[in-house]
Protein backbone atom coordinates (compact mmCIF):
# COMPACT_ATOMS: atom_id res chain seq x y z
CA UNK A 1 0.00 0.00 0.00
CA UNK A 2 1.21 3.38 -0.79
CA UNK A 3 2.31 5.30 2.01
CA UNK A 4 1.96 9.63 0.63
CA UNK A 5 4.29 12.29 2.32
CA UNK A 6 6.14 10.36 5.10
CA UNK A 7 8.62 11.84 7.01
CA UNK A 8 10.65 9.35 9.39
CA UNK A 9 11.72 11.64 12.79
CA UNK A 10 13.74 10.63 15.28
CA UNK A 11 11.13 9.10 17.59
CA UNK A 12 8.19 8.44 15.82
CA UNK A 13 6.08 8.67 12.25
CA UNK A 14 4.94 10.76 10.77
CA UNK A 15 3.18 10.14 7.65
CA UNK A 16 0.38 12.04 5.85
CA UNK A 17 -1.98 9.43 4.71
CA UNK A 18 -5.59 9.40 3.29
CA UNK A 19 -7.47 6.41 4.03
CA UNK A 20 -11.09 5.69 3.13
CA UNK A 21 -13.20 3.12 4.61
CA UNK A 22 -15.95 1.60 2.51
CA UNK A 23 -19.45 -0.47 2.82
CA UNK A 24 -22.78 -0.57 1.66
CA UNK A 25 -24.37 2.09 3.26
CA UNK A 26 -22.25 4.08 5.54
CA UNK A 27 -23.77 3.96 8.20
CA UNK A 28 -23.17 0.88 10.51
CA UNK A 29 -19.42 -0.69 9.74
CA UNK A 30 -17.20 2.27 7.83
CA UNK A 31 -18.31 5.41 10.16
CA UNK A 32 -17.10 2.79 13.23
CA UNK A 33 -13.82 2.32 11.37
CA UNK A 34 -13.38 5.76 10.24
CA UNK A 35 -13.94 6.86 13.87
CA UNK A 36 -11.46 4.06 15.88
CA UNK A 37 -9.00 4.27 12.90
CA UNK A 38 -9.16 8.25 13.43
CA UNK A 39 -8.56 7.78 16.70
CA UNK A 40 -5.86 5.41 16.71
CA UNK A 41 -3.69 7.23 14.33
CA UNK A 42 -4.05 10.40 16.19
CA UNK A 43 -3.00 8.74 19.28
CA UNK A 44 0.02 7.10 17.62
CA UNK A 45 1.00 10.46 16.66
CA UNK A 46 0.26 9.97 12.60
CA UNK A 47 -1.12 12.54 10.79
CA UNK A 48 -4.24 10.90 8.70
CA UNK A 49 -7.16 11.64 7.28
CA UNK A 50 -9.37 8.62 7.59
CA UNK A 51 -13.16 9.11 6.01
CA UNK A 52 -15.66 7.00 4.89
CA UNK A 53 -18.49 6.04 2.21
CA UNK A 54 -21.01 3.76 0.91
CA UNK A 55 -21.50 2.35 -2.72
CA UNK A 56 -25.32 3.05 -2.37
CA UNK A 57 -26.79 6.45 -1.81
CA UNK A 58 -29.83 4.94 0.62
CA UNK A 59 -28.43 7.11 3.00
CA UNK A 60 -26.83 9.83 1.98
CA UNK A 61 -26.48 12.55 4.50
CA UNK A 62 -27.59 10.87 7.54
CA UNK A 63 -25.61 10.28 10.48
CA UNK A 64 -24.61 6.74 11.60
CA UNK A 65 -26.88 4.54 13.02
CA UNK A 66 -27.93 4.87 16.28
CA UNK A 67 -25.98 1.80 17.82
CA UNK A 68 -23.40 2.52 15.98
CA UNK A 69 -22.70 5.76 17.52
CA UNK A 70 -24.14 4.22 20.53
CA UNK A 71 -21.52 1.52 20.83
CA UNK A 72 -18.47 4.18 19.78
CA UNK A 73 -19.48 6.28 22.82
CA UNK A 74 -19.30 3.62 24.76
CA UNK A 75 -15.58 3.26 23.92
CA UNK A 76 -14.47 7.05 24.18
CA UNK A 77 -15.27 7.80 20.40
CA UNK A 78 -17.31 10.43 18.95
CA UNK A 79 -18.99 9.13 15.18
CA UNK A 80 -22.03 11.32 15.48
CA UNK A 81 -21.45 14.36 13.20
CA UNK A 82 -20.15 11.81 10.29
CA UNK A 83 -22.58 12.19 7.84
CA UNK A 84 -23.08 9.52 5.19
CA UNK A 85 -21.70 9.90 1.22
CA UNK A 86 -21.93 7.73 -1.56
CA UNK A 87 -18.71 6.20 -3.23
CA UNK A 88 -17.62 8.10 -6.54
CA UNK A 89 -15.05 6.96 -8.94
CA UNK A 90 -12.94 10.08 -8.08
CA UNK A 91 -12.30 8.24 -4.66
CA UNK A 92 -9.36 6.44 -6.24
CA UNK A 93 -7.79 9.54 -6.75
CA UNK A 94 -7.97 10.81 -4.02
CA UNK A 95 -7.09 8.87 -1.94
CA UNK A 96 -4.08 6.40 -0.55
CA UNK A 97 -5.61 3.15 0.63
CA UNK A 98 -9.71 2.03 0.74
CA UNK A 99 -10.67 -0.53 2.83
CA UNK A 100 -14.14 -2.71 1.69
CA UNK A 101 -15.74 -3.98 4.20
CA UNK A 102 -17.09 -6.74 2.25
CA UNK A 103 -16.36 -8.79 -1.09
CA UNK A 104 -20.00 -7.51 -2.69
CA UNK A 105 -19.26 -3.71 -1.69
CA UNK A 106 -15.54 -4.61 -2.90
CA UNK A 107 -17.52 -5.64 -6.48
CA UNK A 108 -19.35 -2.50 -6.18
CA UNK A 109 -16.70 -0.36 -6.27
CA UNK A 110 -15.41 -1.86 -8.99
CA UNK A 111 -18.39 -1.31 -10.78
CA UNK A 112 -18.76 2.15 -10.00
CA UNK A 113 -14.76 3.14 -10.26
CA UNK A 114 -14.71 1.13 -13.88
CA UNK A 115 -11.30 2.48 -15.47
CA UNK A 116 -10.66 4.58 -12.55
CA UNK A 117 -10.60 1.42 -10.45
CA UNK A 118 -6.90 1.00 -8.78
CA UNK A 119 -6.55 -2.32 -7.64
CA UNK A 120 -2.90 -1.24 -5.95
CA UNK A 121 -4.93 0.69 -3.66
CA UNK A 122 -7.89 -1.33 -2.23
CA UNK A 123 -8.34 -4.56 -0.24
CA UNK A 124 -10.83 -6.16 2.09
CA UNK A 125 -10.53 -4.16 5.36
CA UNK A 126 -9.28 -7.57 7.41
CA UNK A 127 -6.84 -8.82 4.44
CA UNK A 128 -4.54 -6.68 6.80
CA UNK A 129 -4.84 -8.99 9.66
CA UNK A 130 -5.64 -12.08 7.68
CA UNK A 131 -4.11 -11.80 3.92
CA UNK A 132 -5.56 -13.80 1.87
CA UNK A 133 -8.45 -15.24 3.62
CA UNK A 134 -11.41 -12.68 2.39
CA UNK A 135 -13.09 -12.57 5.74
CA UNK A 136 -15.61 -9.83 5.98
CA UNK A 137 -16.82 -7.40 9.02
CA UNK A 138 -20.32 -8.80 9.64
CA UNK A 139 -22.64 -6.25 8.33
CA UNK A 140 -24.88 -5.18 11.95
CA UNK A 141 -27.25 -3.75 10.45
CA UNK A 142 -30.60 -5.36 10.70
CA UNK A 143 -29.79 -7.18 13.88
CA UNK A 144 -29.50 -6.71 17.71
CA UNK A 145 -27.14 -4.43 19.21
CA UNK A 146 -24.90 -7.05 19.97
CA UNK A 147 -23.86 -7.36 16.45
CA UNK A 148 -22.54 -4.17 16.74
CA UNK A 149 -20.63 -4.78 19.92
CA UNK A 150 -19.02 -7.36 17.45
CA UNK A 151 -18.48 -5.26 14.31
CA UNK A 152 -17.04 -2.75 17.06
CA UNK A 153 -14.60 -5.31 18.59
CA UNK A 154 -13.28 -6.98 14.65
CA UNK A 155 -12.71 -3.49 13.59
CA UNK A 156 -10.66 -2.60 16.34
CA UNK A 157 -8.57 -5.10 16.36
CA UNK A 158 -7.75 -4.38 12.84
CA UNK A 159 -7.16 -1.43 13.42
CA UNK A 160 -4.61 -2.33 15.91
CA UNK A 161 -2.77 -3.87 13.19
CA UNK A 162 -3.13 -1.49 10.67
CA UNK A 163 -1.27 1.26 13.33
CA UNK A 164 0.68 -1.18 14.17
CA UNK A 165 1.59 -2.26 10.74
CA UNK A 166 2.82 1.70 9.47
CA UNK A 167 4.27 2.52 13.05
CA UNK A 168 6.70 -0.70 12.56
Amino acid sequence: MPIANCLLPVANYLCSMKILMVCLGNICRSPLAEGILQDKAVKAGLNWQVESAGTNGYHTGEPPHHLSIKIAQKNGIDISQQRSRIFTASDFEDYDVIYAMATDVLEDMKRIGRHHFDSKKVSLFLNEQYPGEDREVPDPWSGPESGYHEAFEIINSNCEYIIEKYTK
